[in-house]
């Protein structure tokens, strides 16, 4: 990992090293007498604010967005948020940097998550969900692109290795969730956890930068995925048509509404739990992602795009302005962090009962 890295960056720290440009703009203040270059720059643990005020102007053809350039700057804070004061910029040839450093990851071990994953569609007793589920995640085009996709843009788990993370949280969610209403099929929900995001993995383009491809601006992922799931299943003799049906579904109303994007709206018990579990873990993620961002000094956040408000990290307020003790403060957290280890969770299956089944994320083999 290059050093320093945006999470290493404090006040007053000057600085020079390599960074991602996500975005670029000359900007001119509202009375028109001050111009600057604003930047937004980049690793795989963060961005933060950029401003150069002088002599930016001949700089200009030399970089664009997506490219890495070598800053030499100064932090400060300012408004409550760290940001750079550039002083020089140079380009950067590609064979002098690994672009790996440059793209957020997963804090998760890849091969751990997708065992999880194999391990889950192993233990579906449904032969004909089971035979569908192996065929998309073992399959040699798909799996590799599998374990590298985003799961989105900006919302959430957007970085490298994000859909197999937000799959595999969702299969302790499923798990959990079908042990406490036993009237919903437990294989279905598995199935639909681990098809309704993959086309993403023909959305989403991630080489330099996490960005839509144009078969993913023209139909979206939900549309892919149908076709991909299809296709699977047409390639699997005597496959039976109504639970087909059932499948595309579950792709096609995950989103829970028309106003966001599903063609159909959640019909049946596990299109509806599949709904609701997909948006509690994308809104969880967003959230963690905003409060291990720097916060401002009285510990609110910047606004969550996904949420639409600002939010404070409620351990933090109470421990800091309760006086509560540690020893409360320990129990808490032992209680919070308990649980079975992810991944014998995982590979327990998707259709077992019991507390001890859920995903703890946490208790993953962190890289």
């Amino acid at each position: 990992m290059k050093s320093p890295a945006v999470s290493d960056l404090r006040d007053g720290q000057a600085v020079e090293a390599l960074f991602l440009v996500c975005e670029k703009e000359v900007r001119t203040a509202a009375r028109g007498n001050t111009t600057w270059l604003q930047l937004d720059l980049g690793d795989r643990t963060g961005s933060i604010s950029a401003k150069m005020w002088e002599n930016f102007e001949p700089l200009l053809p030399t970089f664009e967005e997506g490219d890495v350039i070598r800053v030499r700057a100064r932090v400060k804070l300012y408004n409550g948020r760290l940001e750079l004061t550039v002083e020089q910029i140079t380009p950067v040839a590609e064979s002098a940097y690994e672009i790996a450093d440059f793209l957020p990851h997963t804090k998760y071990d890849i091969e751990t998550l997708y065992a999880g994953l194999l391990s889950a569609v192993a233990s579906v007793k449904n032969q004909w969900l089971r035979q569908l589920l192996t065929s998309v995640v073992e399959d040699p085009m798909i799996a590799p692109r599998l374990k590298r996709a985003p799961a989105a843009m900006t919302m959430h788990h957007a970085f490298i290795g994000g859909l197999l993370e937000h799959i595999v949280s969702l299969i302790g969610l499923s798990t959990a969730i079908s042990a406490h209403y036993p009237e919903i099929d437990s294989d279905l929900l598995l199935a639909g956890v681990v098809l309704h995001d993959i086309g993403k993995v023909d959305e989403l383009r991630y080489a330099r930068e996490i960005d839509y491809t144009t078969e993913g601006r023209l139909l979206g992922h939900i549309m892919l995925g149908v076709g991909m799931v299809r296709d699977k299943i047409k390639a699997i003799p005597g496959f039976p048509p109504a639970l087909a049906v059932m499948i595309e579904h579950l792709i096609l109303s995950h989103h829970g509404t028309h106003e966001f994007g599903s063609p159909s709206l959640p019909q049946t018990r596990e299109a509806v739990a599949l709904h609701y579990l997909d948006d509690l873990d994308s809104k969880m993620a967003a959230i963690r992602a905003t409060l291990e961002s720097p916060c401002a000094p009285d510990g609110w956040s910047q606004r969550n795009p996904s949420l639409r408000r600002a939010l404070i990290n409620a351990e933090k307020y109470i421990e800091g302005g309760s006086g509560a003790s540690k020893s409360a403060q320990t129990a808490t957290r032992g209680a919070s962090s308990g649980g079975a280890n992810a991944a014998s969770a995982v590979n327990q299956g998707g259709n077992g009962s019991g507390s001890g089944k859920q995903l703890a994320m946490d208790s993953l083999a962190e890289k």
